[in-house]
């Protein structure tokens, strides 16, 4: 299928989609001149900034060759592989790919610093401004940025990024990425995949922001990070209205007194604006504008002695879908902002309120959509290096996977990105470092690692195994299909972390109509909705014995698995919705 707007006749010329078996309906609402527009970072909002997606040159080389002349032209931000990028090629890992564009910095701006930011480009890239080195970074889930002002001219500018990727030839997070994809491994995703932008500040400004609602003393503490002198001022705003002002030297935090706080749930997803401003030396040299939300997360024992996650002191089950976060048309990347929050609000119409994000993480306005809509996120570190032994139904026995130094050093680095960046999205409530055995090494030490640098979420140690007792908030069984409780921990909250994987191939929507699989196969709608029911029944008797959460296997078809509540394309709904929103209720209101 050839998925081309007329109303984009004119930029046929220079960009269209490759041909692909499948596509979403926003891949015809993608704009050339301007794909995915929106602000990228909700959290952390300056009126001034320059978004640089859009048509790059490239070249496709052997890894130490130069860059000399293109190969063609690459739509920014979808990863090459990918159908949106008008050039659908693999990249090996003996090979580099390489970006180059123009860009001019707004007069504007003059005598301030001009920060460049990436997404995310998966997985080492150095990045180049008039052919003068401005910064390396390695991680393909995290933002980054460089201060490029030195490098600047008057005038044009280049931009020129080198990206390598070794995906499963090498230690490096990859989640389901595989170079030759099959079963529920999918195609490889090589390069820049999220907005590439940038922003003039102040030589004194503010990294990033880090809110943590405390319930308990009615308050939110603001700490502005990447200052270390002046006066940091956070203003809360409800519904526009001025409820609190807050100081603080730069390395301290701001508490913000919240009166009569609007908590945060699925339920009533409230959010407040926040509004904070950095003084040096008597003058405002940076304000941002924010949100944040007071809720809180923890753990308490039910009337029958029973260990539950709560929201806000209150026990809740989390149910949810697995989502993989993929699209036929853009791979990693949504075809758009509408697109990607469509997922989100779905799995609200399905009457789901927890989304367990696996083996990957989503650019910035994809929490933003499930903290203004109202879900719960249980988020994946994305898996890599070589699968350790995996024992799912006993208390584990044997060895973990031993890493290399090197490996080691990256999982720590980029897992730490991971939680930093994401640490104030208030939809996050649960971390989970490994899955199924998965690259898994020094479980303990991990946990307690990842409990430390955030102590205000849950740690989900080992996602269906390795189990090691006593070790993180939570255990966390995988059975498919139906549900089961094989292993009880009295000590820890008790989930069913997968379950189900009902398939049903939909003709004309499938990426690959003489392969597909699923747990277990059906042939129509009322069938898949009548097994989903009875799983779901279930696992509502499950409740009272003790799950606390469950995550459905999943949310959409990825590539070959047609397991999904809905097709890959998101054209098709394979389930009765009404039925599935009333059952998943009984099952969420089973602990109320």
């Amino acid at each position: 299928m050839l998925f081309c707007l007329a109303a984009l006749a004119a930029q046929a010329q220079i960009w269209k989609p490759v041909e692909g078996p499948i596509a979403t309906p926003w891949a015809e609402k993608v704009d050339p001149s301007a794909p995915l527009p929106e602000y990228p970072r909700p959290l952390m909002q300056r009126d001034a900034w320059v978004n640089l997606n859009g048509m790059w040159d490239y070249a496709v080389l052997p890894r130490d060759a130069a860059f000399t002349v293109p190969d063609g032209q690459i739509l920014v931000p979808y990863c090459i592989e990918s159908c949106l990028s008008g050039v659908g090629r693999k990249v090996t890992p003996e090979e580099s790919l390489w970006y180059r564009r123009s860009f001019n910095v707004p007069k504007a701006w003059k005598g301030r610093r001009v920060l460049l930011h990436f997404g995310a480009v998966d997985w080492q890239a150095d990045v180049w401004v008039n052919d003068i080195k401005v910064g390396t970074h390695t991680g393909g889930y995290t933002p980054f940025s460089f201060d490029v002002t030195d490098a600047l001219t008057g005038g044009a500018n280049t931009l020129t990024v080198r990206v390598w990727d070794g995906t499963d030839s090498g230690f490096q997070p990859r989640g389901k990425q595989q170079k030759e994809p099959e079963g529920i491994w999918y195609t490889a995703v090589t390069g820049i995949w999220q907005t590439v932008w940038m922003e003039p500040v102040a030589s004194e400004h503010m990294a990033s922001l880090r809110t943590t609602p405390d319930l308990e003393n009615g308050s939110i503490r603001v700490k502005a990070e990447g200052v270390c002198r002046g006066i940091v001022e956070a203003t809360l705003l409800a519904d526009g209205r001025k409820i609190a002002v807050a100081r603080a030297v730069a390395v301290q935090e701001a508490e913000l007194k919240v009166p009569q706080a609007h908590l945060w749930s699925p339920e009533d997803p409230y959010l407040y604006d926040l509004e904070v401003s950095l003084t040096v030396d008597g003058k405002v040299v940076d304000r941002v504008r924010s949100y944040c939300a007071m809720r809180e997360v923890g753990t308490a024992r039910d009337a029958q002695g029973i260990l539950r996650m709560t929201l806000n002191g209150k026990p809740i089950f989390m149910y949810g879908p697995l989502d993989q976060g993929w699209w036929p048309d853009g791979l990693y990347t949504a075809p758009t902002d509408e697109a990607l929050a469509f997922d989100v609000q779905k799995t609200k119409d399905w009457g789901f309120n927890l989304i367990r994000k696996h083996v990957k993480v989503e650019p910035a306005r994809w929490y933003y959509h499930c903290d203004r809509l109202g879900i719960l996120v249980w988020q994946d570190m994305p898996s890599g290096d070589l699968h350790g032994p995996w024992e799912s139904n006993r208390w584990f026995q044997g060895n973990e996977f031993e890493r290399s130094a090197a490996s080691e050093a990256c999982y720590r680095k980029e897992w730490r990105e991971i939680m930093d960046c994401l640490y104030s999205q208030p939809c996050i409530v649960v971390w989970v470092p490994f899955n199924e055995g998965w690259g898994q090494f020094k479980t303990a030490e991990i946990t307690a690692w990842t409990k430390q640098h955030d102590p205000t979420r849950l740690v989900n140690s080992a996602s269906g195994g390795n189990h090691f007792l006593r070790v993180g908030d939570i255990l966390d069984l995988h059975n498919y299909p139906q549900p089961s409780m094989y292993l009880f921990d009295t000590r820890r909250v008790n989930v069913l972390g997968e379950y189900g994987g009902i398939g049903m191939p939909v003709e004309g929507h499938l990426w690959q109509p003489d392969r597909n699989w699923g747990y277990v196969k059906f042939t129509s709608p009322e069938e898949v909705t009548d097994e989903y029911v009875k799983y779901a029944l279930q696992l509502k008797d499950m409740v009272a014995r003790g799950f606390s959460a469950a995550v459905y296997t999943q949310t959409t078809d990825v590539e070959i698995e047609v397991n999904g509540l809905m097709t890959y394309d998101r054209k098709v709904d394979k389930v009765d919705i009404p039925r599935i929103r009333e059952v998943n209720q009984q099952v969420i209101n089973a602990l109320k």
